[in-house]
């Protein structure tokens, strides 16, 4: 197996969602599927399956590479720059 993507072995302390919703969804007053938490600024996030994609949408805003799964029992993280995952 091939060594993860540079922004993924830079990872050295892991964010954690302080609350599970995505604030943006809750403002608008909608729902989400799964949330992810942005590993440069805690950032949360919903998933590419809910409907207003926050999470990707602050990738895009932000550049800030590297999310994690905010869903209990899921250990990965996705780097969107590189499309790669890791378990940890």
């Amino acid at each position: 197996m091939s060594e993860p993507c540079q922004h993924l072995r830079a990872l050295t302390d892991l964010k954690t969602a302080p609350q599970h919703i995505c604030p943006e969804c809750t403002a608008l007053g909608d729902t989400w599927v799964h949330l992810r938490v942005c590993q440069d600024c805690g950032h949360v996030g919903c998933c590419d399956q809910s409907k207003n994609k926050h999470a990707t949408k602050h990738f895009h805003a932000t550049q800030h590479s590297v999310i994690s799964s905010a869903e209990r029992g899921e250990r990965w993280l996705w780097c969107y720059v590189h499309e790669e995952m890791a378990e940890y």
